[in-house]
């Protein structure tokens, strides 16, 4: 209550992503025959798990959504209700996302799937029955190591870490560097939250983005967003530049000018960076009508790996 997504106001939705393991059915769900999906789990697209939201909006009986805010992979998401259902899309806010996933950046997600299929724990997708630790745990958590790179800016690696060594250690005789130690904090944290499963699934459909296939391309599939738009990007990030929310704020019809979110942070400054982002969500609900009886609803699509 009282914050840029005032619960007083707004009934917020905020649904995990199908393919994930944090609530909504993934590779390690239990599949029709009660055993884990693992590799029968099928490819999803962000255009998927839009169907999937705009499914469980229709249970809700949610006709019309006030907005739709994502960062990220939810901001893939949140591009996808705008562009094919515009009609149930109120405005819509995109943080740190672009309209297709380019090369560079199906690159980085390649590394990581092979990071993890190449673990023998993985099992061909089939692990989730595999003895405690015998899983694909080393290669989830290098699949991390290399996505946290991305997620920072080397200015603020740089000035954390520069090249000094983990203290009580030596690189040259077998010791980390204190950077490394960093990644293999995140690299751990991850493996213990996550499955690797669905580390693929969810990589697999950013990979795949694209809202202008299918579409005639991008600029044709974007000018079917008729609606107030805010996009916004972070000045530091690698992964998903700046450049590319300021050519998607210029092809969306109710846009302006792209925002930019300053911080030493890269991708991540998305969720740092909570009093710039704030301010990004009020300017996009001021203009909405103050709801006279049950609140109105605002979908914020999430983004798990992160």
């Amino acid at each position: 209550p009282g914050r840029a997504l005032d619960t007083d106001r707004w009934f917020v939705v905020a649904p995990n992503v199908l393919g994930g393991c944090r609530g909504s059915t993934g590779p390690s769900s239990p599949g029709p025959d009660g055993t884990p999906w693992g590799s029968r789990f099928p490819y999803l697209g962000v255009r998927d798990q839009v169907t999937a939201e705009a499914a469980l909006a229709d249970v809700l009986g949610i006709r019309r959504w006030a907005a739709v805010i994502g960062g990220s992979m939810g901001g893939m998401r949140a591009l996808e209700w705008a562009v094919s259902r515009p009609e149930r899309t109120g405005s819509l806010l995109v943080l740190a996302a672009p309209a297709a996933t380019s090369a560079d950046q199906i690159a980085w997600g390649s590394v990581q799937i092979g990071a993890i299929r190449s673990d023998p724990g993985w099992r061909g997708g089939d692990y989730h029955r595999a003895p405690p630790g015998e899983g694909p745990h080393r290669g989830l958590g290098q699949a991390r190591r290399i996505a946290h790179i991305t997620y920072r800016s080397a200015p603020e690696l740089d000035s954390r870490f520069g090249g000094d060594a983990q203290p009580g250690e030596e690189p040259a005789h077998g010791g980390r560097y204190r950077v490394e130690s960093y990644l293999d904090h995140h690299a751990a944290k991850l493996v213990r939250r996550f499955d690797a499963g669905s580390y693929v699934t969810l990589t697999e459909a950013m990979n795949g983005h694209d809202v202008g296939r299918g579409r005639g391309g991008i600029a044709r599939a974007l000018a079917r967003a008729e609606l107030p738009a805010l996009v916004a990007g972070v000045d530091s990030d690698r992964l998903y530049p700046l450049a590319q929310q300021e050519r998607l704020a210029a092809l969306l019809p109710g846009a302006d000018a792209a925002r930019t979110v300053v911080s030493p942070y890269g991708h991540d400054g998305f969720l740092i960076e909570t009093d710039q982002v704030g301010a990004l969500v009020r300017e996009l609900l001021a203009p909405l009508p103050q709801p006279r009886t049950a609140p109105a609803p605002v979908h914020t699509p999430t983004s798990p790996l992160s």
